[in-house]
């Protein structure tokens, strides 16, 4: 099972929000790339980079600070964050990036992720975040009105071979995955999955593991290791 560090960046900065909330930022490092490389050289084997802004604006933003950490790692990276158009996706993949996050691209409609399933498979993986059960997008703050399960089903229909599952009130929160949701998550979908939110230690890595079997890839996890709630190498120990 992999775990992936989370690294979120915000106004140039590395950062971690509550449950998605714009103005419950926390500032962890000055540079992205000095997380990214830290969590590296902890044993990370992949990187989870999030562009906040361009999750709220529709666009990505912090461009050149991303592409400069892809840059800097030698682990493979993948990157969201306002990526709702063809041109953002080939952008990021000609910058490095190991795979592409679509989010409210993919719960919102289809086309954009047939087309990019179509070119690019396998480096394409589909964001879904809930919130009670409920899909959200642009940035966590709409709701298209779909469940988490229809929209990573609509999802798989359009070609997506990786769902990355967040449960946003988990998200930040150091209460451990909402292992049921993940679950649920698992019986509707037949890729892989990846679950955020809420993943603050060893036991919950070893609960997370029992759903290998099930389809569960890896685990995101990001707060606990920015306070030192928990140190990396013991989360890769449990999840190997």
């Amino acid at each position: 099972m992999l775990v992936l560090p989370a690294v979120d960046v915000r106004g140039g900065r590395c950062v971690r929000l509550i449950q998605g909330e714009a103005d419950s930022e926390r500032v962890y490092d000055g540079d992205p790339v000095d997380a990214a490389l830290r969590w590296q050289t902890a044993g990370a084997a992949w990187l989870h980079v999030i562009d906040l802004d361009g999750a709220f604006s529709g666009a990505p933003v912090n461009v050149a600070v991303i592409q400069r950490l892809i840059a800097a790692v030698r682990v493979p990276v993948e990157v969201g964050g306002g990526v709702r158009s063809l041109e953002a996706v080939t952008r990021w993949l000609e910058a490095g990036a190991a795979r592409v996050i679509l989010g409210t691209a993919a719960v919102s409609g289809t086309e954009l992720l047939v087309e990019a399933c179509r070119r690019f498979g396998e480096r394409i993986a589909v964001a879904i975040d809930a919130r009670r059960g409920l899909a959200a997008a642009e940035g966590w703050v709409t709701r298209p009105g779909l469940s988490a399960t229809a929209a990573a089903t609509q999802a798989v229909q359009a070609g997506a071979r990786r769902i990355i599952y967040t449960d946003i009130e988990r998200d930040g929160m150091l209460w451990g995955p909402n292992v049921a949701a993940v679950e649920r998550m698992l019986r509707e979908v037949s890729v892989p999955v990846i679950a955020a939110g809420g993943i603050a230690s060893v036991e919950d890595i070893l609960r997370l593991r029992e759903l290998e079997a099930a389809g569960l890839e890896g685990g995101i996890v990001g707060r606990a290791l920015y306070e030192g709630r928990v140190r990396l190498e013991e989360l890769l120990a449990a999840a190997a």
